[in-house]
Formats: structure tokens, C-alpha cells, sequence
């Protein structure tokens, strides 16, 4: 099971925020085999491409949107990025933001 879960976590790993791996491990570990199938079909958010579309789309609040954070993402567009400024320094946080999504989506299920 030790192979199973380490395997788990190197396909998995770059999800989630580097503090709660360890987290993530103990999740792993008291998975089933019919919840690693589930993981398998969970479709998590991958950070690489959040910041892709932030540098692409983040004057318009689309990296907000596709992060499921639709208030911000109206408030973003509106305010074209907050004046540029949040659009910047969303391209700091919009990495980690997916990563703790994809940290909250793993709780709720498992």
C-alpha cells in the first residue's frame, strides 16, 4: 500500500499546497479502492494552468472564474484587473489559490 500511496501523491502532488502533503498522505492512506477510482475522475485544477490563463486573462477576472470565484471575477472584470494592480498581484496568488481548491474539493469528498 506504502508503493500505492507514494505513486498517489507524485501524480497528485503538484494539486495541492506544499504544507498539507503530509495531509494528503493521510488521505491517501485510508483511501479504498473504489475512492482511488473516484480520484481518478475528480478533475482538479492544475496551477500551471490558472497562471496561464491569469497572464492571458487576468485583466478580464477569467483565472477567477475558472477558479469557481465568481464574485471576484465580476468585481475584477468591472474594475478591468483592479486597475491593473490586481491583475498583477493575482499572478502571484492564483498558483496557490488552485492548489488550496483543490485541497478544499479533496476534503469534502474523502
Amino acid at each position: 500500500m506504502e508503493k500505492d500511496v507514494n505513486s498517489l501523491l507524485i501524480t497528485y502532488g503538484k494539486y495541492f499546497p506544499e504544507e498539507s502533503l503530509m495531509q494528503v498522505r493521510e488521505i491517501f492512506e485510508r483511501m479504498n479502492d473504489e475512492q482511488v477510482t473516484m480520484l481518478a475522475c475528480l478533475q482538479f485544477k492544475d496551477p500551471i494552468t490558472v497562471l496561464i490563463i491569469s497572464l492571458l486573462g487576468g485583466i478580464l477576472g477569467i483565472d477567477r472564474f475558472y477558479l469557481g470565484h465568481t464574485a471576484l471575477g465580476i468585481i475584477k472584470l468591472l474594475t478591468c484587473g483592479g486597475f491593473y494592480l490586481w491583475a498583477i498581484i493575482d499572478l502571484f496568488l492564483v498558483m496557490d489559490a488552485a492548489r488550496h481548491e483543490n485541497l478544499k474539493k479533496l476534503m469534502t469528498l474523502f
